[in-house]
């Protein structure tokens, strides 16, 4: 096994194989694990700023997240990691990348509330009431520059 190497990418770099492969890791998990039927294909993907990011493991995607911009902040969103990839460090290694990446800037998540003290390990912290997205129970984080009060 090659050792893991982290990407990113923004929409227009992308080739049509990781393009496919990464929203099938994202349909994979979000859709069709988590029963939740709804429109992955946001049209967020394609906007200017966004940016993928994701680990390959012998030529597979074994985990990926977003960034895009929010209001006045960035946000960091679709965290993902495939089944079989589960359990090491993939995610966090991803999320560790995205932080490093936005640098000194507020950094919102809409976190799966089960997830909470995971985002804690970043910096995160609860900034709003639970809400149901799509049957799941979420909450908003957010985490602050590391100069910020």
């Amino acid at each position: 096994m090659d050792e893991p190497v982290v990407h990113a990418s923004r929409f227009e770099d992308l080739t049509p194989r990781q393009l496919y492969d990464l929203l099938r890791l994202r349909v994979d998990v979000f859709v069709v694990e988590q029963d939740c039927p709804y429109p992955e294909l946001d049209g967020r993907d394609t906007e200017p700023d966004a940016e993928q990011l994701w680990v390959d493991v012998d030529g597979e995607v074994a985990a990926t997240v977003r960034v895009l911009s929010g209001e006045g902040c960035r946000q960091i969103g679709r965290v993902a990691t495939a089944r079989a990839h589960r359990g090491k460090g993939y995610a966090a290694r991803l999320m560790r990348e995205a932080i490093d990446r936005i640098g000194e800037q507020p950094v919102e998540i809409g976190a799966q509330a089960y997830l909470e003290e995971w985002y804690g390990r970043f910096g995160f912290v609860r900034s709003g009431e639970d809400y149901l997205e799509d049957g799941i129970l979420h909450l908003p984080m957010r985490r602050e520059p590391s100069g910020a009060p």
